[in-house]
């Protein structure tokens, strides 16, 4: 009866939403006052396009996450991760159009409907109504909200294989309504960080901050507060390798998220006639290149094995490092970050693992946590002066690294600190953590009641660990979850 009661109460309180979506249309709905046929017109079309297909690939990648994270976790918990990895983006989809929106670009003026804001925060352009309700717009939050889907998802690698499926769906609501808009307005919106006193402001061009360090920090705070798996660590600390169940399933999210990075990077032009996007590609290219091919290498020299799983991480890390200054750097450039940016993830997993004592079965906090850090700073080094006025200590400007090692400071801040508290308040509300034997029977049966392979025989809830090490490790496990 109590739940009946809130349904109706949330269901009512959808419908009068969207009713306010008809109120005071000012925009351009049909585009007829947008669009002119003439030059410009068609220059202006060429860039909606270019924007929408950048849009489509960058919503694609949620493919390659949901293929990478599920074959880098066991057989057990399969659907259950593809089960967040989709209804992340729904649900947050539904927060950003509702709320994330307005409270980023609000008081940005880049389109109608987003007037009103300071340089705090933005009020203006909620649940696209009034005027927001224009062509130019939509093309714009259709843009911005795969964006904030991809930051996200990065949460649900980190914390899998033991977090309570409810919790993971308020947490992807509330971080794609407030966590990640707000610090976005600060960058994107025209907000403090981007009008630094410093160099031109903080220059983020496709999210290395935005995106990928606010989604791994947030993803350390969660894991942080959730404690590592059963089985992750000895009692004495010593971490135990836990492998997924699908390589090729792994390599081919690589690819699908590779591909898309092309949506990622040369689209936040905006404009398909803004034709630094050719620079953009390349560098965005050879820096997923570079770090692939140095963590292949590396471990190859290390070990006399190749560890593809470990190497795509390397190409993701790449990725990520060079998609702050993918705009700014020459191509010798997206080299270097590229290979630093292997050399990150290596050693972040390691740091994870052996000094926090925190368990990432993807390795998320070290892609795009560390190198989402990584790819900011990489601005104020590398950016030459041929695009946007930015340039760094390569040409002899030394201020804008400053702009960018504030960010820096307070992306870390922002992003933890608020995933801490969210995740905090879930596990005293609703819980964060499935039980011990949940955990160990799988969180497909358990949350879900069937399994992604039922004509496989599940060897056991144990996974392989021997009898004498499941008391200590369920001891672990429960002491490494912190209250």
């Amino acid at each position: 009866m109590r739940n009946t009661k809130y349904t109706n109460i949330a269901a009512s309180a959808f419908v009068l939403l969207l009713l306010l979506t008809t109120i005071a249309m000012a925009g351009d709905p049909n585009g007829s006052n947008t669009y002119t046929d003439d030059v410009a017109g068609m220059k202006l079309a060429v860039n909606f396009a270019w924007t929408l297909i950048g849009a489509f690939l960058v919503f694609f990648m949620q493919a390659g996450f949901a293929f990478l994270g599920a074959g880098a976790l066991r057989v057990k918990n399969t659907v259950n991760y593809f089960a967040k990895s989709y209804m992340d983006f729904s649900i947050g989809a539904l927060a950003y159009w509702a709320i994330g929106f307005a409270l980023m670009f609000g008081g940005s003026k880049l389109y109608a409907g987003l007037e009103d804001g300071n340089s705090i925060i933005g009020w203006s352009g909620w649940f696209l109504s009034g005027s927001s309700y224009d062509v130019s717009t939509m093309m714009f939050w259709m843009f911005q909200v795969v964006f904030a889907a991809t930051a996200a998802t990065i949460v649900a690698g980190a914390c899998a294989e033991r977090m309570k499926l409810q919790a993971y769906l308020i947490y992807s609501g509330i971080v794609t309504a407030v966590i990640y808009a707000i610090y976005g307005h600060w960058v994107w919106g025209g907000g403090w960080l981007a009008t630094l006193p410093y160099g031109v402001g903080v220059r983020d061009f496709a999210g290395s901050g935005v995106v990928h360090a606010v989604g791994g920090m947030v993803a350390l705070a969660g894991i942080y507060l959730l404690g590592p798996r059963i089985g992750k660590f000895n009692k004495d600390g010593v971490p135990n390798a836990i492998p997924g169940h699908d390589v090729p399933m792994i390599v081919m999210g690589t690819f699908f998220l590779f591909f898309g990075w092309f949506g990622f990077n040369p689209a936040s032009t905006l404009a398909a006639t803004d034709l630094r996007i050719s620079v953009i590609a390349v560098n965005t290219f050879l820096a997923g290149a570079a770090g692939a091919t140095l963590v292949c290498y590396y471990t190859f020299f290390k070990t006399k094995k190749v560890d593809i799983a470990l190497t795509c991480n390397g190409a993701l890390a790449g990725l990520v490092g060079i998609t702050a200054s993918c705009a700014y750097v020459p191509t010798w450039a997206a080299v270097v970050i590229g290979v630093v940016s292997g050399f990150i993830v290596m050693y972040g997993i390691k740091f994870n693992d052996w000094v926090l004592k925190v368990d990432d079965p993807v390795g998320a906090v070290a892609v795009h946590g560390y190198n989402g850090l990584w790819g900011l700073l990489t601005v104020g080094i590398f950016a030459d002066g041929t695009y946007g006025g930015v340039s760094g200590l390569i040409v002899g400007n030394t201020s804008q690294i400053i702009a960018q090692l504030i960010d820096m400071v307070v992306v870390v801040v922002w992003a933890f600190g608020t995933g801490y508290i969210l995740f905090y308040i879930i596990k005293k509300i609703v819980g964060l953590r499935v039980s011990p034997e949940e955990e160990l029977t799988g969180l497909d049966l358990g949350e879900h009641g069937y399994s992604a392979y039922p004509e496989f025989v599940i060897a056991g809830p144990m996974d392989g660990l021997r009898e004498g090490q499941i008391s200590d490790n369920l001891e672990c496990s429960t002491e490494g979850a912190r209250t």
